[in-house]
């Protein structure tokens, strides 16, 4: 019963960080069919970020405190850059968008090695985080659950943006049908910039919270970037609620599959039951027409 429960707790909290990362996604690559490789290393500029805090701030407690909204920021406008000077030109061009980024993201992942060195830094926890709670007989780390309780918080938020607020219709309106939004006097490129802002700036929070999980470095963001892919891709394209489930679903099968086998083996056990559901259902879990698909 034990092992049931600690395998349980262990693949919520491996789902949850997918959840974290994934959730950025399905705004810019979900709802604006934008295929954003340098996702990945907005995660690491979230993660050196928290690192950055906690040298200025050191052990006060409240380094990750300031670190988070630091993160979304320096994310956000990361991908606001990028938006801008790049991908506004390539929308409706994936491949061209895919390869751009990749490239993008290797030039932020060498001007990382420039400024903090290559190897690996390691981000302190605050002493609140320290410890674990007792849950069914089971002690789970309080790192952990502080970043399911995160996803959570961050998914509630973004689906309240988009449901429950007029920028949300707005974004809703754009990736429905650009040019009846744009006649209607919505203003499409600001609803392409917010919307990547915000994308982006959920890349940045999950870097500052895999902190919490060990080191960080040049090429933390781009260990997680592709299994996120998948996680939206299997949500169906756009759908908060796909993605939450595929989130959760990668990550119980992952950590079962682990205890069974190895974590390697389990990587692939998982992409190979990822590939053949696509194979019966290539829309996902869940579909959604997007401007992408249009």
């Amino acid at each position: 019963m034990d092992a049931i429960v600690a395998q349980v707790f262990t693949g919520l909290s491996t789902g949850a960080v997918l959840l974290l990362i994934a959730i950025g996604l399905t705004l810019t690559f979900g709802q604006m069919g934008v295929i954003n490789m340098a996702h990945g290393e907005f995660i690491m500029a979230g993660a050196y970020t928290a690192f950055v805090t906690t040298s200025i701030l050191g052990g006060s407690g409240l380094s990750l405190v300031v670190a988070l909204p630091l993160g979304f920021v320096v994310g956000g406008l990361l991908g606001v850059l990028l938006e801008a000077t790049i991908i506004r030109w390539m929308y409706h061009r994936p491949l061209d968008t895919l390869l751009v980024t990749f490239g993008i993201g290797l030039i932020l992942q060498q001007l990382a090695r420039d400024i903090f060195g290559a190897p690996a830094k390691e981000v302190p926890s605050p002493g609140w985080l320290d410890g674990s709670v007792d849950i069914l007989g089971y002690g789970f780390p309080i790192t952990r659950l502080f970043i399911i309780v995160l996803s959570v918080v961050c998914v509630a938020g973004v689906w309240l943006v988009l449901r429950r607020t007029a920028l949300g219709r707005r974004i809703r309106a754009t990736v429905a049908n650009r040019d009846l939004a744009e006649s209607v006097g919505i203003s499409t490129r600001r609803i392409d910039q917010t919307t990547f802002f915000i994308g982006s700036g959920l890349a940045g929070v999950a870097g500052v919270a895999l902190t919490l999980l060990g080191s960080t470095g040049p090429t933390i963001g781009s260990t997680y970037i592709v299994e996120a892919f998948l996680v939206v891709v299997v949500g169906g394209i756009g759908q908060i609620k796909g993605t939450i489930l595929a989130a959760l679903g990668v990550g119980l099968g992952q950590s079962v599959l682990e205890s069974l086998t190895s974590g390697s083996m389990a990587k692939v056990l998982v992409l190979v039951a990822i590939v053949a559901f696509l194979q019966i259902r290539p829309q996902g879990i869940f579909t959604v027409k997007t401007r992408s698909l249009a």
